[in-house]
């Protein structure tokens, strides 16, 4: 099935020369982290693209059936738990073509940056370990590597090095610390460049979390005038 999602943009200053493709989580919408935009750079201090994608509505198997925006299916909470992995497959072939329309747009895959929360950032994960030209870096909040068992094989070689921005709530009892830990330590394991932070929060953001987040936007896309 192939999939345009719809999307809120917001421009830091005219002719932007980087992006940010920022993945909601379970049930969320677009407008869920856009409020974050200003915290991070302020006007006119950088000409950043913000796209903020709503997933479809679908039918989650966790919450009874019942429909709502998500990136995939959640079979069971138990981690041996099947994944959906056509469902990855569909929102991976969205995102890519959200990549591929900033591209399109003047901005290159290594100024864009593919960051996601929860589900979006699993789905965040997914993508950009496999795809095949270099992109500017990941964030990875309160969230967890999906379909670990395949990236050995499906890795792309572009993204070895790309920075990865990984975080997540000491208290989140949505998705466990453990998880997120045991993601970073295959992630590491796999060779791959972690920024691993932690911070007394449920599963949500805070405003350290914010500051770290802008400091690591700003290390992987610097400014043009300047490099």
């Amino acid at each position: 099935m192939h999939m345009t999602l719809e999307t809120i943009e917001v421009e830091t200053a005219p002719h932007p020369d980087a992006a940010v493709i920022w993945l909601h989580g379970l049930g969320a919408d677009g407008r869920d982290f856009e409020p974050v935009v200003p915290e991070l750079v302020r006007h006119g201090e950088r000409a950043w693209r913000f796209i903020f994608p709503h997933a479809v509505i679908r039918p989650v198997t966790i919450n009874g059936g019942m429909r709502m925006r998500a990136w995939y299916d959640i079979l069971g909470f138990d981690r041996k738990a099947k994944e959906d992995e056509a469902g990855f497959r569909e929102s991976d072939a969205a995102v890519r073509e959200l990549i591929a329309d900033q591209v399109t747009r003047g901005i290159p895959a290594k100024r864009i940056v593919l960051a996601g929360f929860s589900q979006g950032g699993a789905v965040s994960l997914y993508t950009a370990l496999r795809y095949p030209e270099r992109l500017g870096g990941v964030m990875a909040l309160s969230t967890y590597l999906p379909l670990g068992g395949s990236l050995a094989s499906e890795r792309a070689p572009a993204n070895e090095g790309t920075s990865i921005f990984m975080a997540h709530g000491l208290t989140d009892a949505v998705l466990p610390l453990a998880m997120g830990l045991e993601s970073r330590d295959v992630l590491k394991a796999l060779g791959f460049s972690i920024e691993w932070h932690q911070y007394p929060m449920a599963h949500s953001v805070c405003a350290a979390e914010i500051a770290d987040i802008r400091a690591f936007l700003f290390r992987v896309l610097p400014d043009p005038l300047h490099q």
